[in-house]
């Protein structure tokens, strides 16, 4: 199917918009590492349960050691660290800031793979990368309007930092992602094994850090919470997540990544209706460049 990269990164944006919306609610109730412990476990459960379905077993035992060390090491710094450091930089510098310094993945990415794995894109990409990259920035910053006595987020050193570690870590675990799903690897069966090394990760990190009583009880006491982190899951580490690993099989890193860096774009409606946020002319602006440099990205 021609583009079949392409729409698959223009539909993981859009899982990853709604799973944004489950991850915020949730994170009114539970701290960010608590979240990233329920979202990957949940996603874990939901993904055992599709691939047996689809495949005739839950974990894909017979996919080959290399495989499994590409996309172990992927899970590990892309959906594990990478997302650590994110959920981290929201709290510090709020959503929206986080976005921005998260929309340096694609450059990122197009860079680990021209200098490890020689993938190279033709002038009009580039173009249409960095006309995508400005507009999904505009959008970002575009700051809302807030009600009487709100204040928008002040920027911190640390948050900005973690802002840039979780681009540098979502580009790596694209990167590493793209080796592990060689061939026609199914998207469900490879990013089952990336959260299962996610998953261990932060569990064993929980437990060397004494917090697995205190997360069970966090998570008995809200069980509203667990639920939109369950939605968050679903459209995020579970479709989405599959989604993107389509999406580097059949494009290019630099490409595929800067397709799914429009969440922010997609968010405009969803906070407009959900959060009942109002946005200006910048916005809407910055949103009319975004698509631009995404048309651009499909002129092979």
């Amino acid at each position: 199917m021609i583009f079949l990269g392409e729409i698959a990164a223009l539909f993981t944006s859009f899982c990853w918009s709604l799973s944004a919306v489950g991850f915020s609610l949730a994170g009114r109730q539970f701290s960010s590492q608590v979240v990233n412990i329920v979202r990957v476990t949940l996603a874990f459960l939901a993904l055992l349960v599709i691939n047996a379905l689809f495949y005739g077993q839950p974990i894909p035992l017979n996919a080959g050691a290399e495989r499994w060390g590409w996309l172990t090491i992927s899970g590990v710094v892309g959906l594990a660290l990478g997302d650590a450091f994110l959920f981290r930089s929201y709290q510090l510098v709020g959503a929206r800031i986080g976005l921005l310094l998260l929309s340096a993945a694609p450059v990122f990415g197009a860079l680990i793979a021209w200098v490890f794995f020689h993938e190279n894109l033709s002038p009009m990409q580039m173009l249409g990368m960095m006309i995508a990259l400005v507009g999904i920035g505009w959008v970002v910053i575009t700051r809302p309007t807030l009600e009487p006595g709100e204040e928008h987020p002040k920027l911190s050193v640390q948050g900005v930092l973690f802002g840039l570690i979780a681009a540098l870590g979502q580009a790596g675990g694209l990167v590493l992602s793209k080796q592990g799903m060689s061939g026609d690897f199914p998207p469900f069966a490879g990013t089952l094994i990336r959260m299962i090394a996610a998953a261990i990760f932060l569990w064993v990190i929980a437990i060397f850090q004494k917090q697995i009583g205190d997360t069970y009880d966090k998570v008995r006491a809200h069980p509203q919470a667990v639920g939109w982190a369950a939605f968050g899951a679903l459209f995020g580490p579970v479709i989405g997540v599959s989604a993107s690993l389509l999406a580097v099989q059949h494009a290019e890193i630099g490409v595929a990544s800067t397709l799914m860096a429009l969440p922010p774009v997609f968010m405009l409606p969803i906070s407009y209706f959900f959060f009942k946020e109002r946005f200006g002319w910048q916005a809407v602006a910055g949103t009319l460049l975004a698509i631009s440099g995404v048309a651009l990205l499909f002129l092979k």
